[in-house]
């Protein structure tokens, strides 16, 4: 396109400061998502509940779920301002240019010659970035995982699984990266000014490929998925499926226990062979009307098109991001700023333009959000006109004490960061009308148990 040309000759200027811009945008984000934290900070010093869960909610519940809250706040900001160091460090000491200098001394000494062009070089590059980020951000995952959702009772992993899912994660990584980023940096190099057609043709069929290889591949090695046993749960899923004409082929119970105590249902699939998927912690605590009605739920997002809609939008978006870098691609000043001044590797400019991107991709979250909170009360109106009104609401509930969520927000923050609406906005859309006090299935259990097991971590909702 001209106009593609036309700007990327506008912004290919001598000595323009894309440094400091980059790392500009980066502190304005952190500051801005700071001065939202803080106000929803306040809103979690609040000591009573929201008047439509005084009812569903004990004093305790909400106290707990506040100080959880307050806890994921401070952090989130400290995490916040630990990431910004290690922006400004990469940048600051030039790590890319040396990271990538190295990348190509290794296949020198170590590689056969016909393994020393840019797509090898950039293969080692993004591995060794990836291996880097995650050792540098090792702490705060220790720190979240093993001490703020440990004190909180939601941790179940072991160190050792802990360990072993990097490990896995990291071989995934060295199987998968190689040939998705030869693909990627080939459609580049051979398809000459227009590259981003093919490169979105390229990823909308790697993410065809991805859904259908996950459950086969990728999802067995971190998690065990079984068939749901026979019984009202199934026969009851079965028949909502054969209502909604949902192409259902398989049933599943996944193993989230062995994580977190966190519950969710979902489904995946191709359009005509779909998977349902409910956790086991779902089921051990919630009623079977419950788990049915969270399904309603969740297959209303695909019988109002939600799924298809998104997958669009999500096409649409590729598009765009692929487009816009077509006029950084060869900007000589971006790459010269960064320390690259006689090779222009297009993997780094293609994170160097995610980070310029970023202002751009901070409001496209924002609109995002926006529709998905709009979809889940759509769904949650499908549930309700199904006639799971007080099943649905019941399982929010549960789920909302469980997972010590949110009770209340901050409309500015609920805004940009929410991609579902809070329990009393839900409650309130579904027109709850309380009966009687929700109780947690799990509760009797586990009291029961208290005395006589030894527990290895905690249920997490």
């Amino acid at each position: 396109m001209d106009i593609l040309q036309r700007l990327a000759r506008f912004l290919d200027r001598p000595l323009f400061p894309w440094k400091k811009l980059i790392i500009g945008f980066s502190v304005a984000q952190f500051v801005f998502e700071g001065v939202l934290g803080i106000r929803q900070y306040r809103v979690l010093t609040k000591t009573k509940p929201p008047a439509v869960l005084q009812h569903e909610v004990t004093q305790e519940v909400f106290d707990k779920s506040q100080a959880y809250g307050r806890a994921k706040a401070k952090f989130s900001l400290i995490n916040g301002l630990y990431g910004q160091i290690q922006n400004f460090a990469f940048y600051h000491f030039d790590i890319l240019p040396k990271l990538w200098s190295w990348s190509g001394d290794l296949l020198l000494r170590f590689a056969p010659i016909r393994f020393t062009g840019e797509i090898s070089q950039s293969i080692v590059f993004i591995l060794a970035f990836i291996f880097i980020h995650q050792v540098v951000s090792l702490p705060s995952n220790i720190y979240q995982t093993f001490v703020l959702e440990e004190k909180f009772g939601f941790n179940k992993q072991t160190p050792k699984l802990f360990v072993t899912d990097m490990i896995k994660s990291n071989l995934l990584a060295v199987v998968l990266t190689p040939p998705i980023l030869a693909g990627f940096l080939a459609i580049i190099k051979k398809t000459g000014s227009q590259f981003f057609y093919y490169l979105w043709m390229f990823g909308a069929g790697l993410q065809v490929f991805m859904i259908t290889i996950y459950p086969i591949a990728i999802l067995p090695l971190f998690n065990k998925l079984s068939p749901l046993e026979e019984g009202k749960l199934k026969t009851d899923v079965e028949d909502l499926a054969k209502k909604l004409k949902f192409p259902l082929h398989e049933l599943h119970v996944i193993d989230g226990s062995k994580r977190s105590a966190h519950s969710n249902a979902y489904f995946f699939g191709l359009p005509w062979k779909k998977h349902i998927v409910i956790y086991d912690t779902l089921i051990e605590k919630s009623e079977t009307e419950e788990v049915v009605a969270v399904l309603a739920h969740e297959l209303g997002h695909w019988s109002l098109g939600h799924t298809t809609k998104l997958f669009g939008i999500s096409q649409a978006h590729f598009f765009y991001i692929f487009a816009l870098f077509s006029v950084f691609v060869n900007n000589n000043s971006l790459y010269a700023d960064f320390g690259f001044h006689t090779q222009h590797p297009i993997i780094v400019g293609f994170l160097l333009f995610s980070d310029i991107l970023g202002p751009a991709d901070n409001v496209i979250k924002f609109l995002m959000n926006i529709l998905s909170r709009r979809f889940e009360f759509q769904a949650d109106a499908f549930a309700n006109n199904l006639g799971y009104n007080a099943e649905l609401a019941s399982s929010l509930i549960k789920l909302q004490i469980q997972n010590l969520s949110t009770m209340d927000a901050d409309w500015a923050f609920a805004a940009y960061h929410f991609s579902h609406p809070i329990l009393s906005e839900r409650l309130k859309a579904l027109n709850w009308q309380p009966t009687e006090k929700v109780v947690v299935k799990e509760k009797v259990e586990e009291e029961k148990k208290e005395d006589t097991a030894v527990t290895t971590g905690r249920d997490e909702l």
